[in-house]
């Protein structure tokens, strides 16, 4: 392309008043500089001209307009690519809705088929019951129910073939047609940057899950990822491939022997016989559908498995179709009966919720998906200067190690301990060769160990009133209230190659725990950190304490996710944190259980929508109601704590993991009582502190505004004193107090303000003020502070601010003013942040 500028301050023998076109030599050299320097300054502009010749006939002001115009001209190129891009997504989403709309319409039509057949034989019967005939009593009103029949298949190419096919028209009736109810999950909107449309099942055999959406990979490399499921399902255990046959159109036909986690120490692992079948269809679409093999199926018999529950798969799969201008559309239908009758009754609600089978297994194959796709786009180092992919490998390999330490299987070396008498805990140690190896880097090189053996303790419990999200942040936010410094001083020493003693009853601490954020996935819903002790102490021959790290995993913080388990799960690391470095996961995992989880029918239906229209005093939904939440919420967790040893230590150590894992548990029970909501009698609703020093400075910060702004902070109804109290807490905007000291912390903060920052008011005492401002925010307070002191009120404008899980949240305002006491002395600084919104 030709760059023209105008000249209007041309060198002799250029006419001033016209345009100069550049030649190519002269475009050439430009755009080389453009590369190393979009914007050059004056000295860099006129010591371009004087290096190269060719553009000595060119004025400094030219060249500054040439690239003026090249940033603009690649401004418009990018935005007009990223707008292009959201056409296709829009084109491609509106086709998907479109879609959607047609089998809603199919499935309407069909309900109100059946509708009027079941009123037809409901009126026949009520005649034929005025017949004195016992004949016609006894007959009226009967169908003969027909059940499928499958006929026997043997294990033979022709009969798993002929099984193949049916699998392949049931699965898609199920994607795009209405061979199963569908009904929206819950706090699912679709939308260009949503995972897509997902919606759970009603009133079918065993749980499903169906999810249709956009991402931006090739057909043939979804199904490449998909087919990979322990990658990116957590509770795979593993696939195992036992039979491959081809068929024709380049498809396959797979056999395959997949096991499950179990997901807490209360119920058995699953497991599967598979047949897998790869196809392409007419219109070019790949579709991947699987199905159980057994008798039950018209399929040959498979095996069983100690100590595995056999499981059942129905008809599901992917269909993925290639998008115009790029990418797939996909459809994901997930159909499993977990048997739920081999769990004791209290958890069944865990394998009886779609809910919880679209979380884990259908939207984690889309977050998958979608982080594999942004990878690419972005591809780049972050954290501690790895690329994403090996951050994300890191992850999977906390979550496989925990899984495994909480099943325990005999397979991978565990065998049981013998109990103290009470069975509470369960002890499990694992001295196998793979397992010394990995925690051992000089084992497999001939170098002798210091350890020879792993322990784990591990227990579940059951809590009610408390929220998953609620109690997880805790846990992460406050590591001293549940756990021993001198264990994790011993955990990190442990597993090097150097001998360690066990922890004894000597002083040990640390001045604090610093967070240092590594990775998040796109949607915000897991984060990998790393967990810095500062001046940990180990051992009485310890002088100089030193720092501890820990890799640290955190999933299930969104409290509105409707089947979200929540996960803390982390592991002492070296401080060069090498990728090979050994790694011993301990942690917790919160399941929710309440009845209400699965919302498939209709009467949790119309409740889920009431609660999402409820409106607090300012007309807003009130952030973080607990009405239908945490109130009645019951929630199983299960905690597992590993531990690398000496074999002559053995006793010494199960002693100790007993005792250790004993006093967690009491320390989640305390935290849960004290974290779990007061309700209100009549309603349910969560009430706001109510002790008289929180109601006094609510009048406080009420007054203290009115007399430094001159209005009135909201409208109060009454006249009393605890109503500025009850309509602060329900305040849309966050209103949050902080101390006058030389580092302020937070004292206070309403509801919106504790969904901001994303703490409890339990937490807050541990946030600095400094914390929650971006380095923007952080200058302004600086400069303004003084302001807020002396004049007693300032307002700020819009900007950024961080919660305590590392989220940004934007505000459009912010006021600060300050909040005198009775006798108008100082008492504390108020913040008010209008209109904020996570980003």
């Amino acid at each position: 392309m030709i760059a023209i500028t105008a000249c209007k301050e041309g060198k002799p023998g250029m006419d001033p008043g016209k345009y100069v076109r550049y030649t190519p030599e002269q475009v050439e050299a430009l755009e080389r500089l453009y590369h190393d320097c979009p914007k050059p300054s004056s000295i860099r502009r006129q010591q371009l001209i004087r290096e190269c010749p060719i553009l000595s006939n060119i004025e400094p002001k030219q060249i500054k307009v040439w690239f003026q115009n090249r940033r603009c001209r690649e401004k418009q190129r990018k935005e007009a690519s990223r707008l292009q891009a959201v056409n296709r997504k829009l084109t491609a989403m509106n086709k998907l809705l479109m879609e959607e709309n047609d089998r809603l319409q199919k499935q309407v039509s069909q309900l109100v088929y059946e509708n009027g057949y079941f009123r037809q034989q409901t009126q026949s019967a009520a005649l034929a019951t005025t017949d004195t005939s016992c004949e016609s009593v006894v007959t009226s009103g009967q169908h003969p129910l027909t059940t499928p029949q499958h006929p026997p298949r043997d294990a033979s190419p022709a009969g798993l073939m002929s099984l193949a096919e049916e699998t392949l028209t049931e699965f898609l009736s199920k994607a795009t047609g209405t061979a199963v109810e569908w009904v929206q999950m819950p706090g699912m909107k679709p939308g260009p940057d949503s995972i897509g449309i997902v919606a759970i099942s009603h009133g079918c055999t065993g749980v499903a899950a169906r999810a249709c959406g956009l991402v931006s990979l090739e057909p043939a490399k979804v199904a490449e990822i998909l087919k990979d499921r322990p990658s990116w399902f957590r509770d795979c255990r593993s696939v195992d491939v036992i039979n491959v046959l081809p068929t024709g159109s380049n498809g396959t036909l797979e056999v395959l022997y997949m096991q499950l986690f179990a997901p807490t120490t209360l119920a058995p692992a699953r497991d599967f016989w598979l047949l897998r079948y790869t196809s392409v269809l007419d219109d070019g679409s790949l579709v991947v559908c699987e199905r159980s093999l057994g008798s039950t199926q018209g399929g040959p018999s498979m095996p069983v498995v100690p100590p595995f529950v056999r499981a059942e798969m129905l008809p599901s799969g992917y269909l993925i179709r290639p998008c115009d201008g790029g990418g797939s559309v996909i459809h994901i239908v997930d159909h499993v009966d977990l048997e739920p009758w081999s769990v004791p009754e209290v958890i069944r609600p865990l394998y009886e919720s779609s809910a919880m089978l679209a979380q884990k297994t259908t939207m984690a194959a889309f977050r998958q998906l979608r982080q594999v796709a942004h990878e690419i786009s972005h591809s780049s180092t972050t954290g501690w200067g790895r690329r994403p992919a090996a951050l994300r490998a890191l992850s999977q390999r906390l979550c496989r190690g925990f899984n495994e330490a909480l099943n325990g299987f005999t397979d991978d070396g565990w065998s049981m301990v013998g109990s103290d008498g009470v069975d509470d805990v369960t002890i499990l140690v694992n001295s196998s060769s793979r397992i010394i190896a990995g925690f051992n880097p000089g084992f497999a090189n001939g170098y002798p160990s210091m350890t020879n053996s792993i322990l784990c303790a591990k227990a579940s419990m059951l809590l009610q009133n408390i929220s998953p999200a609620m109690l997880l942040r805790f846990l992460r936010e406050h590591r001293s209230e549940w756990a021993d410094i001198n264990i994790d001083a011993y955990s990190a020493a442990a597993v090097k190659t150097n001998p360690c003693a066990l922890p004894g009853s000597f002083i040990g601490g640390y001045g604090s725990q610093v967070i240092l954020p590594l990775a998040h996935t796109v949607e915000f819903d897991e984060f990998l950190e790393v967990l810095k002790l500062e001046h940990v102490g180990h051992g009485p021959d310890i002088m100089m304490p030193r720092d501890l790290f820990l890799l640290q995993l955190c999933s299930g913080v969104d409290e509105t996710a409707v089947g979200t388990s929540s996960e803390l799960i982390f592991a002492p690391i070296d401080a060069s944190f090498s990728d090979d470095a050994p790694i011993v996961p301990s942690g917790f995992r919160i399941i929710p259980l309440e009845a209400g989880m699965d919302t498939s029918s209709p009467n949790n239906r119309t409740l889920d929508l009431a609660s999402t229209l409820e409106v607090g005093p300012s007309g807003t939904r009130v952030h973080g109601d607990i009405s239908g939440s945490c109130a009645g919420m019951r929630s199983v967790v299960t905690i597992a704590f590993q531990f690398a040893f000496e074999n002559h230590l053995q006793d010494d150590v199960v002693t100790m993991a007993r005792q250790y894992v004993r006093s967690i548990i009491s320390s989640v029970q305390r935290v849960a009582l004290a974290l779990s909501p007061r309700l209100d009698s009549h309603c349910g609703l969560q009430s706001p502190p109510g002790s008289p020093e929180l109601v006094l400075l609510a009048c406080w910060i009420c007054h203290s505004y009115r007399n430094h702004s001159g209005v009135e902070l909201f409208k109060s109804t009454n006249e009393d004193c605890e109503s500025p109290l009850k309509t602060l807490w329900h305040h849309s905007d966050a209103i949050l107090c902080c101390s006058l000291k030389a580092m302020p912390i937070f004292t206070f903060a309403n509801q919106a303000g504790l969904d901001m920052l994303e703490t409890t008011l339990m937490a807050l005492q541990d946030i600095t003020l400094e914390k929650i401002f971006d380095d923007q925010g952080r200058k302004t307070l600086c400069a303004e502070f003084p302001n807020i002191l002396q004049e007693g009120f300032v307002c700020l404008q819009g900007g950024i601010c961080v919660s305590s899980m590392g989220r940004p949240a934007s505000y459009e305002r912010a006021m600060a003013w300050k909040v005198l006491n009775d006798e108008k002395e100082a008492h504390c600084i108020c913040f008010m942040f209008v209109n904020w919104s996570f980003i």
